[in-house]
């Protein structure tokens, strides 16, 4: 008798499907570093405040041109870092809660947000008691939003941000300082998986993410250092810088439409696609 072996046959990609979001951003009026509160800043290296409204309007219309609507916040003097949506929050079913920053130099932020939602009609609406910098360490995936610790928001924060949204808090701890934040190690891709960059975060930490997301993308260093998981997700199209190559060609291999972006000047702080968007859930 002949052996006929049996062929395995992949699985198909998934067909994805982008859904059209709500995004909040905040021109770049008032960028600056003149102050150094991540490893990324120096204030010795010169900003081209022009090029980086350049690159910003770039993202804000590339949004808009994949079918994304754009609520603009006013900048304010002073506040170089207020480009950054992303730390001004969180809004999940019609809550907000606004931020309370680490760093005295972000101090104010908190509160121009908190009046933003207001005057926005945001009728739910709490300012963080708890050291808590938003969707920069707050993440929604599906039903569950994904957290971090260790440099920035505080654990008290998980367990404020779990009794106000009324969802489970996964607590994940970041333990490399260029990754201050969770939104420069990890990537909400949909509502069931991620993209990471596992060094960034401790052993147990991995461990959950691995268990919790095992068909993730998972970032090299030469992606991650980019802020290639600084990126931005519809379901299909992912906002993503546009020197993350390795991280763009996964992607395009699982299905998804990378989408490059220069945010280069916006680098020099520490920001990427992701710190100028805040999603209104």
């Amino acid at each position: 008798m002949t052996s006929v072996a049996t062929l395995h046959t992949p699985e198909p990609t998934p067909a994805r499907q982008s859904t059209p979001r709500r995004f909040v951003m905040c021109r770049p009026d008032h960028f600056d570093v003149f102050y150094s509160i991540n490893p990324w800043m120096n204030p010795a290296e010169p900003v081209d405040r022009t090029l980086a409204l350049a690159q910003w309007e770039t993202l804000r219309t590339t949004f808009e041109r994949y079918g994304h609507d754009i609520d603009l916040v006013p900048g304010e003097p002073g506040l170089p870092d207020m480009v950054f949506a992303a730390n001004s929050g969180l809004v999940i079913g019609g809550r907000a809660m606004s931020a309370r920053f680490t760093h005295p130099e972000r101090a104010a932020e908190g509160p121009a947000y908190h009046d933003w939602f207001a005057r926005c009609g945001f009728t739910e609406l709490v300012a963080a008691h708890e050291i808590n910098e938003g969707e920069g360490d707050f993440l929604r995936v599906g039903p569950r939003i994904l957290a971090a610790t260790g440099f920035r928001s505080s654990p008290a924060a998980h367990r404020e941000v779990a009794r106000y949204f009324g969802r489970p808090v996964v607590s994940l701890e970041l333990v490399d300082p260029r990754f201050y934040h969770l939104d420069t190690a990890l990537m909400a891709l949909d509502e069931d998986n991620i993209a990471y960059f596992p060094a960034a975060f401790s052993a147990d930490s991995r461990a959950i993410l691995t268990a919790l997301y095992p068909d993730a993308i998972v970032a090299t260093d030469a992606d991650a250092v980019v802020l290639g998981l600084n990126g931005v997700s519809d379901g299909f199209n992912v906002f993503v810088s546009n020197r993350a190559a390795g991280l763009s060609a996964a992607l395009r291999a699982r299905g998804y439409n990378p989408v490059g972006i220069d945010l280069s000047e916006l680098l020099k702080a520490g920001g990427g696609v992701k710190c100028c968007t805040l999603e209104l859930h």
